[in-house]
């Protein structure tokens, strides 16, 4: 296919450019992607034209916000912002929000929740701005080349489909034809080349390390013991599991099982590091679905492995979208800051009620995967992670199946087909109530924190259900 069809978009130097040709006033409501995580630079660049401008009533729609994102808090302090939608956030900008809240309200989603609501016009998008690592002079863009590659473009193909205008930012524009783009050239209104969309070395977060910490080893030993006993692995089974230390140990202990049985996996997918590219070039698992990159060695394998493809978040986890990858997920491996006696996990919040993340995927997974695991120390920092009662709701108890912990697992009452399963077992199986016995012995039981009347804002399950309201600490 040659480039004779295709319409070059006009292409602008500055921002300032651009809202000469458009008026600021009429874009408020305004989404950007999260792949760059905490090097991206296309969020404080935008963002500081309408702090210059002065332009009020903002409702902002980023799928995750870092600490990076500094003109966001700038923002919000100089009283332009009304509401924000996320899926994550930690850092000042989650601080002051936990202190202070918004004029409006603060709407978090899951991936999948964003999607669906992006693409059934729940999330009403002025304007999007993509930030493009590699893309032409038509507006086809991918992620994962360029001097500031990322990897998966997933959380903003929605955005870019649905915003009433879409904005592609490049720091590298080619006149070359793009095989397979993640972002489409005809949907795309303008092209915003600027020196530079961030920094790629950013995306990669401290936690993406596999634990050496013997706690986390042996909570990892006890998740990929648990799955084996319930015949979780299998030839063409499918997975899915955090960047997290323990998650990612759980992923290694999981890789030598596969070894010795000589079994093969059908598909991983969600967020993707180098541990599940290694398992992909050994030949353990046949594809790689890939929503974001964690690390560089994930980036450069999406541009050589065939079997790593990047996809949509819609594709990922719309739960209105048929043929979501996640629907077909086996099991999924996920960690909690707080569980309480109904299985309900808390992502989104510490016991203080400070905003420290967001679903994310966590919601969505657990809703779809045939087993769900929390992994988690039974004590963090002298104080016990199982509750009477989660302070914030992130994953509605009745999706989570086991809860995985250094010394014993618990089962969600409602699967008796697992207790069936493991009623031989010899891994130590206790109720989550005595779980938290255990933990008490160690820390008392701790006093619950009150809340505060004011609510900041909700948590949103996919389904568009309000399932906890988030407080002013």
């Amino acid at each position: 296919m040659s480039n004779l069809n295709k319409r070059k978009i006009k292409v602008i130097k500055s921002i300032d450019e651009l809202f000469k040709l458009i008026d600021i006033n009429d874009f408020t409501n305004i989404s950007f992607h999260h792949h760059l995580r905490n090097g991206d630079g296309v969020i404080n660049y935008v963002l500081d034209k309408y702090l210059r401008e002065g332009v009020n009533n903002l409702n902002l729609f980023p799928s995750s916000i870092f600490p990076s994102y500094t003109k966001i808090l700038e923002l919000i302090k100089n009283e332009q912002v009304n509401n924000i939608t996320t899926n994550y956030l930690n850092g000042p900008v989650a601080e002051y929000i936990s202190n202070n809240g918004l004029p409006g309200m603060l709407t978090m989603q899951t991936h999948g929740g964003r999607a669906r609501a992006t693409i059934e016009g729940i999330n009403e998008i002025d304007i999007t701005f993509i930030a493009a690592p590699y893309a032409n002079i038509y507006g086809d863009a991918i992620g994962y080349l360029g001097k500031n590659r990322c990897g998966s473009l997933g959380y903003i193909i929605p955005d870019s489909k649905h915003a009433k205008l879409k904005v592609l930012v490049t720091d590298n524009l080619v006149k070359d034809y793009l095989e397979n783009p993640e972002i489409n050239g005809e949907n795309i209104d303008y092209i915003l080349e600027v020196d530079s969309i961030g920094d790629k070395s950013g995306i990669v977060s401290g936690t993406t390390q596999i634990t050496t910490n013997p706690i986390g080893v042996k909570i990892a030993k006890n998740t990929s013991r648990l799955l084996f006993e319930l015949g979780l692995i299998k030839p063409g089974f499918s997975f899915q599991s955090g960047a997290g230390g323990v998650s990612l140990r759980a992923t290694k202990d999981l890789k030598d099982i596969m070894i010795k049985e000589n079994i093969k996996a059908s598909f991983f997918s969600g967020g993707i590091t180098k541990y599940h590219v290694e398992m992909l070039e050994m030949g353990l698992v046949e594809k790689l679905y890939d929503v974001q990159c964690f690390d560089l060695e994930a980036v450069d394998s999406l541009s050589k492995n065939i079997n790593h493809i990047p996809i949509s978040a819609s594709d990922y986890a719309n739960p209105n979208n048929p043929n979501q990858v996640i629907k077909d997920l086996d099991m999924v491996i996920l960690g909690a800051t707080e569980i309480d006696y109904n299985f309900n996990v808390n992502v989104t919040t510490d016991s203080h009620q400070t905003l420290i993340g967001g679903s994310g995927g966590h919601s969505d997974t657990a809703t779809e995967s045939k087993v769900s695991v929390i992994v988690s120390p039974l004590i963090k920092g002298r104080i016990p992670v199982i509750k009477e009662r989660v302070t914030t709701i992130t994953t509605l108890g009745k999706n989570i199946d086991c809860f995985v912990t250094e010394r014993g697992i618990a089962i969600n009452p409602l699967r008796t087909d697992l207790l069936e399963l493991l009623k031989d077992s010899k891994l130590k199986i206790y109720t989550i109530k005595e779980l938290s016995e255990i933990a008490h012995k160690y820390t008392k039981v701790p006093k619950e924190s009150l809340k505060r009347d004011k609510i900041i804002g909700e948590v949103v399950d996919r389904t568009f259900e309000v399932i906890d309201n988030i407080y002013q600490k």
